[in-house]
């Protein structure tokens, strides 16, 4: 199997990303003044973790103050210390670990530092404004590097010092005009996400927790210029502050509604997209974010994929079924008045964030059709998804953004990262839908009939959810699977508020665009059944009888 991974916290304390499970929860760089102790011990205090600033320990160590030990024995020798001392720490401690402003600037800790990124840690570079960054730090007197005229040495330092700790960060909590407690909690939020990669050709990584589009530009990255902002109306919210990250980060963005749902899954739509940005004079330099559901994501994608035959982007999903499904897996698409995403790219996005923070603004039938997704991925691999289903159905079934509570908000995120380590093992070994990635189709045959028969009114979870106890009737007939399983079908997806019937279209109909379908080979046929739970089989060319009886079983309630 491909090369995927999922680390996660599962009871509040912070993830442990290192691969052999050692070193810092996080490092904290920055310049002195920017609040890299105070917010350390702040958040390490909110999490129950210990907190070492390197130069407290270091003056412990020597038995004298930074500023003697500069006098002293000199800058080199002092370096030279604290490398030490740095290189033991990221091999031992395992809280958060504050810097010294200049630490970073010593070749030998830069390179550990990399070790440190590369081996899963977390670096996280404090900004602020450098005038209130040097007033901080001129009220410590502990400042050898500042003596003389501060001001111009500071500004020196700063840009000197600035690109590196950039490079270095895997995040950048920048502390303008705000009390060090936000600081602590956008730090206490980053420890705590969820990451899954996902490998392949081009590999990255889904980020999933509270907060987290604040990891956009080191998502987007320093050779990003300009940015096409893709988003519907009804997530203005949440496009507002993507907006304010990225321009606070030094992009230049360009604003893009698009239509709501599948509404802007268009050839019309994504031509207008293209013809702003030919006018914008977008390049191969500049990159697209999607933020929205999936059928945004999902547009997003496609202009990125087509625009100079293919330029950056990165998906920033709303909701859950783009969390768990469309946002991931690099398929991008559009709908014709043939057929649901018919004409489309293979397009691996450069990271997705998955803010949990906008499933407070989600409408609980929006949230129930993700769960479709989310129930299909138990299915066909982890079965462990289905047992929490099964477990929290009445509360997920009546989620509300507005009263969610901290633990409903932790089974959700597991949901979540589950869902898409599943999607991610699939993708990573077959990006272009040739083989095992099929297999996340499942209940997507028919459920793509339905939607299309009903002009898109239904939800996509909805109609996938029918979709399943078809292929589990289907798998039933033809002697795969036991009349319970179907059953346990019904049971699961309808105690979580999905449908499990349809009384819409013929069977002519249904069947004219099943064979439409993506799986479908020629004249042939071709379902994603189960002969048990987590063992999905394809299923070329069915008896037409047992096509039409699985039809059938599927109009009663």
């Amino acid at each position: 199997m491909g090369e995927t991974s999922s680390e996660s916290e599962r009871s509040g304390a912070p993830s442990r990303r290192r691969s052999e499970g050692t070193g810092p929860q996080a490092v904290l760089i920055g310049m002195p003044g920017a609040g890299k102790t105070r917010v350390g011990k702040e958040a390490s205090s909110m999490l129950s973790i210990s907190f070492r600033d390197s130069d407290v320990v270091l003056e412990r160590r020597e038995g004298r103050r930074i500023s003697e030990i500069f006098e002293e024995d000199g800058e080199d020798e002092f370096r030279r210390l604290e490398c030490e001392l740095i290189l033991d720490e990221l091999e031992n401690f395992t809280g958060v670990l504050a810097l010294g402003g200049g630490a970073p600037m010593t070749p030998r800790t830069r390179q550990a530092l990399e070790r440190y990124v590369d081996e899963g840690g977390m670096v996280v570079y404090l900004d602020a404004d450098p005038e209130e960054m040097m007033e901080r730090a001129g009220r410590s007197g502990n400042r050898p590097l500042l003596a003389g005229d501060a001001h111009a040495r500071w500004m020196s330092l700063y840009a000197e010092r600035k690109p590196v700790f950039e490079a270095l960060s895997t995040r950048v909590i920048r502390t303008h005009g705000a009390p060090p407690s936000v600081a602590a909690q956008k730090l206490v939020s980053a420890l705590r996400e969820r990451r899954v990669s996902v490998g392949g050709a081009d590999p990255y990584t889904v980020f999933i927790g509270e907060g987290c589009m604040e990891g956009l530009r080191e998502v987007l990255g320093n050779d990003t210029v300009r940015v096409a902002l893709i988003h519907t109306s009804t997530v203005q919210r949440h496009s507002d502050h993507a907006r304010a990250l990225m321009r606070s980060a030094g992009y230049q963005v360009l604003d893009l509604v698009i239509p709501d749902a599948e509404a802007g899954k268009t050839i019309a739509v994504a031509n207008g997209l293209w013809e702003r940005l030919a006018k914008e004079g977008f390049t191969r330099s500049d990159a697209v974010v999607g933020l929205g559901g999936g059928a945004a994501t999902d547009l997003a994608g496609f202009v990125a994929a087509t625009w100079m035959r293919g330029i950056a982007y990165v998906n920033c999903p709303t909701s859950l079924l783009a969390m768990v499904d469309a946002s991931t897996g690099g398929k991008t698409g559009i709908n014709t008045p043939q057929g649901k995403n018919l004409v489309g790219s293979f397009h691996t996005p450069r990271g997705v964030l998955a803010d949990l923070h906008t499933l407070s603004t989600l409408p609980n039938d929006i949230f129930v059709e993700g769960l479709g997704e989310v129930a299909k991925s138990g299915f066909i691999m982890d079965d462990g998804i289905l047992d929490i289903l099964d477990d929290h159905a009445d509360e997920l079934r009546h989620f509300s953004g507005d009263a969610i509570d901290v633990d409903l908000h932790e089974i959700i995120a597991e949901l979540i990262e589950r869902t898409v380590t599943v999607k991610a093992r699939h993708v990573s070994v077959d990006l272009k839908e040739s083989g095992m990635r099929e297999f996340l189709n499942y209940g997507h045959t028919l459920g793509h009939a339905i939607e299309q028969l009903e002009h898109f009114t239904w939800r996509h979870g909805q109609a996938v959810a029918v979709g399943m106890v078809y292929a589990a009737e289907l798998s039933h007939l033809l002697g795969y699977i036991d009349e319970d399983l179907v059953a346990y079908h019904r049971e699961l997806l309808s105690a979580l508020g999905l449908r499990t019937s349809w009384n819409g279209g013929s069977f002519e109909q249904v069947l004219a665009l099943m064979h439409r379908d993506k799986k479908a080979r020629g004249n042939t046929l071709r379902f994603i059944i189960l002969d048990r739970i987590g063992h999905p089989i394809h299923l070329d060319n069915p008896p037409d009888d047992a096509v039409r009886e699985a039809f059938n079983r599927i109009r009663r309630p």
